[in-house]
């Protein structure tokens, strides 16, 4: 159903990129995780952002 011709490919780069991730030859961009999506959660997510000093990626979790 979500197939697309280089499907493989994505595939192949995602492991890739992950054991760089893995190895540490590379970091993520996470910048804060605040744990699962609540009120006050996405409240404290908001407001790291508004503070336009945020760098890398804010997670939610469910």
């Amino acid at each position: 159903m979500y197939k697309t011709v280089d499907m493989i490919k994505q595939h192949e780069l995602l492991n890739s990129i992950a054991n760089l991730v893995d190895s540490g030859k590379i970091k993520t961009t996470l910048n804060k995780t605040y744990g699962r999506m609540s009120a006050e959660n996405i409240m404290a997510a908001h407001n790291q952002l508004e503070t336009g000093s945020s760098i890398g990626k804010i997670v939610l979790t469910n």
